[in-house]
């Protein structure tokens, strides 16, 4: 009967491990660890008869980002001004910029560039 409570007190303690282990990944997601900080996604969403382009924008850090900035490429720029901490904005390119790559700054030293990845096609999806 020893031999069970063993095999089971250590069972429950890996288990507690565990959850510890993988809670703190999962806390690391959704606290921040900067002041200034910014997370950066741009999709294409190609269809037969269209390409859609869009890019989330996100401030993750402890602080607001000012004076945000969004270059699209082939001369496409908008000015956003302040993101505050948590917010979410998503913008979209104009329709005839060539949705190569978008490049994001703002104060405090943010620069990030990245070309845009392509949405998965699923069957049953429109333009799939």
């Amino acid at each position: 009967m020893k031999q069970y409570t063993v095999i089971i007190a250590v069972g429950i303690g890996g288990i507690g491990i565990m959850m510890l282990i993988f809670g703190m990944d999962i806390l690391k997601l959704s606290v921040s660890t900067q002041d200034y900080d910014i997370f950066v996604d741009p999709i294409l969403d190609k269809q037969s008869m269209f390409v859609m382009g869009r890019v989330t924008i996100q401030n993750t850090g402890y602080l607001p980002l000012t004076n945000v900035h969004v270059n699209f490429g082939a001369g496409d720029t908008l000015e956003l001004g302040t993101i505050n901490v948590g917010e979410k904005i998503i913008v979209s390119p104009p329709s005839d910029n060539p949705m190569e790559f978008v490049m994001i700054s703002a104060d405090n030293d943010i620069f990030v560039n990245k070309v845009y990845r392509e949405m998965p096609k699923m069957v049953g999806m429109m333009g799939s």
